[in-house]
């Protein structure tokens, strides 16, 4: 089953073959896990969302429409983030507000810690779309075609934007050193 693409698997899981979903979600759960951990900083709630995105690939398997499997889940992904960050915003508790939590990797520099949290500050200063375009773009490695399918607009306009963005995140990081 190694050989089978992810359009063809999800093709068997949309025509009733679930079992198939299982080789699926071994190829994508820790990805949609860090592009949601990178989007909450929180890993409790990064864990949630990545079994939400799951259950919906599974509830919505019949509309998925033989397209790039992976620009389909990122979308839900999205999605799902966008429909929990509302959810949060309603509860008046702002994505900023979150204690998050931390990571247990240890370094071996108090400077390199540093860094990584002047980055995360300036990061989570930019608009929720130009921190999703970074982390996809850069901390996920998804091409600029694929982004463009995900949030459907085109491949210049996307990296124009990721341009922009992270020109906005070189300010605010400067603002901080």
């Amino acid at each position: 089953m190694k050989n089978v693409s992810d359009e063809e698997l999800m093709i068997l899981v949309s025509n009733g073959n679930l079992d198939m979903m299982s080789i699926l979600f071994d190829r994508y759960h820790v990805r949609i896990y860090n592009f949601l951990l990178k989007m909450t900083r929180d890993q409790d709630v990064s864990q949630d969302i990545t079994q939400e995105v799951f259950y919906k690939v599974l509830k919505y398997r019949t509309s998925y429409k033989k397209g790039k499997f992976s620009s389909w889940i990122y979308t839900i992904a999205r999605n799902v983030f966008s429909d929990h960050y509302q959810k949060q915003k309603n509860k008046d508790q702002r994505l900023n507000d979150i204690h998050y939590k931390t990571i247990g990797q240890e370094t071996n520099s108090v400077d390199d810690e540093e860094i990584k949290e002047q980055l995360h500050l300036a990061l989570m200063k930019l608009s929720h779309s130009d921190r999703e375009l970074i982390i996809m773009n850069r901390y996920q490695g998804i091409k600029y075609q694929e982004i463009a399918e995900i949030m459907d607009s085109t491949e210049g306009a996307v990296k124009t934007k990721v341009h922009r963005a992270i020109h906005k995140l070189k300010e605010y990081y400067l603002q901080k050193i």
